[in-house]
């Protein structure tokens, strides 16, 4: 009683259609999951265990990925996969991203400059850890905090790089503050590519006010 028979439907697509219910239902959620988000992760890091587990929806999307491309290129999508950083990612002039806030902005430039900083160390990870107390200062440095920015500002600002997998905040987000860490994902280097990080930052120019927004 109550049980719902999965059956398979047919959308014309051979690869698609010959899988079982439980297997198109994963191309399903891949589909729906890289366009949410863009980028996913092969490992991320898990709070309740303290440590970097195999991410099961990297998986589905390896184990569909070559329907997954010929699937999105109709659109002329891209689905990329860079096994050195273990992501796999859509890429495309059609796909529309959120607006950034300034904020959201500057912090995905400043944690690019901390990724490059500590990769060019002894690193052997492709995440790094840096502070939300790191960023301001870096930030600060470039001149481009007038005022400390509002919690509230904060909160949206790493909850949607986040959802971009960019960053982890090993803190939850309503306790946000100076000390809490993050963990910057190998994404960033997806996100922004070459050197020019600190020509971008110095454009913003020092005193500027306005709530320019840009694109993810």
């Amino acid at each position: 009683m109550g049980y719902e028979e999965q059956t398979t439907v047919n959308l014309g697509f051979p690869y698609y259609d010959c899988l079982l219910p439980e297997e198109q239902q994963e191309v399903t959620e891949a589909v729906k999951l890289l366009l949410r988000q863009t980028f996913v992760l092969e490992r991320k890091y898990e709070k309740r265990s303290g440590r970097f587990t195999n991410n099961r929806e990297f998986r589905i999307c390896n184990k569909h990925l070559e329907f997954l491309r010929k699937y999105f290129a109709v659109s002329g999508v891209s689905v990329v996969e860079n096994s050195q950083m273990g992501v796999i990612y859509i890429q495309g002039e059609t796909l529309v991203g959120d607006k950034l806030p300034k904020l959201a902005t500057l912090y995905l430039l400043i944690l690019k400059l901390i990724y490059d900083e500590q990769m060019a160390t002894v690193s052997t990870s492709v995440n790094i850890y840096t502070s939300l107390g790191e960023m301001h200062e870096k930030l600060g440095n470039y001149r481009l905090f007038k005022k400390q920015p509002s919690p509230t500002d904060i909160r949206r600002a790493v909850t949607l790089l986040k959802k971009y997998q960019v960053v982890e905040p090993l803190d939850l987000l309503e306790d946000l503050n100076g000390d809490s860490r993050l963990i910057i994902y190998p994404c960033i280097n997806v996100v922004l590519f070459g050197d020019d990080v600190r020509v971008l930052l110095e454009s913003f120019g020092e005193g500027e006010e306005n709530d320019d927004e840009s694109e993810i």
